[in-house]
């Protein structure tokens, strides 16, 4: 399996870049089942791990952002769920922050994100990739500079390298949230916002992030009469994390040490892989030690 996921993303991978800076490629054609908005790169990056799986003869099922659900053969025995473009954004603006993201689980009526075997991030500038499964120790990194996993120890919210998210977020609801951890670190730290949360939490595993920090659906849940705020900058819907946002940065991260945990400190095991309502949304606070984790679940302002 570890080949032919390797070898899914880095197809993707070469699609996309082929494209990256087509004229199409920052026009808005649809939207995802999801809601999200789908760039021209997105039908791009959709269409090559559809040629993939279809060159193959892995009987499989796959749940990828654009299509949902489909199956290739018969009676698959495994579920990849794949998010082609993890970072559409800053790949159709040339940066480095996107990734090719598959989780592989075994098939069942419903798996989920307790249930992933194997696991790859690829970067789509670097085609670095970190890779796992539930067979051997730790995770697997091909194409960094220095060994990896390299988890830092900041234990000080003032000091930390941490990145969130904005987008389908009210930033008046976020800014109240945690603008003092913002204020706090900017200058003694760092704060970005990568719109991506493979790329940010893959950043704690090779120690150029502390945190990563994405609770819409936190607040959402505490409140639920903000949902016509989220659906006003959603476009009409609900956009926090999907599970293919993070089936396999989550699977990645424990297997590297790392805390990544819900809004509410609970592990995001229970994530239904094929699940897209806002029941089965998360919200997600990552850190690279336990103490600056429990950091960030005191200090952030819940709407309790």
């Amino acid at each position: 399996m570890r080949q032919y996921v390797t070898g899914l993303a880095g197809a993707v991978r070469e699609a996309v870049l082929a494209a990256q800076h087509h004229a199409g490629s920052r026009l808005v054609r649809g939207h995802s089942p999801g809601g999200d908005a789908q760039f021209g790169l997105d039908d791009v990056a959709e269409a090559a791990t559809w040629k993939y799986v279809a060159d193959h003869d892995l009987p499989v099922a796959v749940y990828s952002e654009d299509r949902g659900l489909q199956y290739h053969g018969t009676d698959p025995a495994h579920l990849l769920v794949v998010d082609p473009i993890d970072g559409t954004r800053p790949a159709v603006a040339g940066l480095e922050s996107a990734t090719v993201s598959v989780a592989v689980a075994r098939m069942s009526q419903l798996p989920r994100i307790a249930d992933v075997e194997y696991a790859i991030l690829m970067e789509l500038r670097s085609g670095a990739y970190l890779y796992a499964d539930r067979a051997t120790p730790g995770i697997t990194a091909h194409g960094y500079d220095h060994p990896v996993p390299a988890l830092t120890r900041t234990t000080d919210p003032a000091r930390m390298f941490w990145s969130l998210e904005f987008n389908g977020h009210p930033a008046r609801l976020m800014t109240e949230a945690y603008g003092h951890l913002i204020d706090r670190s900017a200058n003694t730290g760092g704060v970005f916002v990568f719109n991506s949360a493979t790329w940010s939490i893959s950043r704690l595993l090779t120690g150029q992030l502390d945190a990563y920090v994405d609770i819409g659906n936190r607040l959402l849940r505490d409140d639920p009469a903000l949902l016509p705020e989220f659906e006003r900058v959603g476009n009409g819907r609900v956009l926090h994390l999907f599970p293919y946002d993070i089936a396999a940065a989550v699977f990645l991260a424990e297997r590297a040490g790392a805390v990544i945990t819900d809004g509410y400190g609970q592990p995001l095991g229970d994530t239904v892989l094929t699940d897209l309502s806002i029941a089965n949304q998360r919200s997600c606070v990552a850190a690279s030690t336990p103490e600056l984790h429990r950091a960030l679940l005191s200090a952030i302002r819940w709407k309790e």
